[in-house]
This record gives C-alpha cells, sequence and structure tokens, in this order.
C-alpha cells in the first residue's frame, strides 16, 4: 500500500484527530505520525501489525532452515572441524593478533 500526503500526520494533529484517524486506519490506512518533521510512529491496523509479526517470524524460519540446509551440505562435503579445535585455532589466532598490536 503506498502511502499519500495526507497518510502522514504531524503528533499534534494526531492527538486531537485520534478517533478519526483509528476510523480510517481499521478502514484500511495506514498512518505515519511525525514528530518535528521526522518519522516518529505507524498507527496500523493491530490485524495487520500481527500479520507483519508472522511474516517476520516465517522469515526467521527460513533463513534457519538455509543455515541448517548450508551445514548439513557441509557436512555432507567434508568442510566439518571438531569444535574444541576450532575454539583453540580461533583463541590461537585472536593471541598472535593481539600480540602484534602491542609490539
Amino acid at each position: 500500500m503506498a502511502l499519500s500526503a495526507r497518510d502522514v500526520i504531524p503528533l499534534s494533529q494526531a492527538r486531537a484527530n485520534l478517533s478519526e484517524l483509528a476510523e480510517q486506519v481499521k478502514a484500511g490506512a495506514e498512518k505515519i505520525i511525525t514528530k518535528n518533521g521526522e518519522s516518529y510512529v505507524a498507527l496500523i491496523d493491530a490485524d495487520r501489525l500481527d500479520y507483519y509479526h508472522r511474516l517476520e517470524r516465517e522469515r526467521i524460519h527460513l533463513l534457519l532452515l538455509d543455515d541448517a540446509r548450508r551445514g548439513l551440505a557441509d557436512i555432507a562435503a567434508g568442510r566439518t572441524e571438531d569444535a574444541d579445535a576450532a575454539l583453540a585455532r580461533l583463541q590461537k589466532a585472536h593471541a598472535s593478533k593481539a600480540g602484534r598490536k602491542r609490539g
């Protein structure tokens, strides 16, 4: 949904017309409320906010599944390392880097 200039409301005007704005939002509009000329908050329908939250959770789940897929591909290709050995290698590299900065 594209926003128009009438969907951008100064905070002082939003305070004075909150009931009217809420009815417009319930009917499908989205409003951006500004403070000192800058975007401050959005006024959206609660059902739409819930929908946005569900979309974000689904996106996170897809990212986790992709990470798992890449991890399984690494295992299948033999690109693995013992966790203790990997931590020791990283700690050694970190200590070596810190030593060069001091020297």
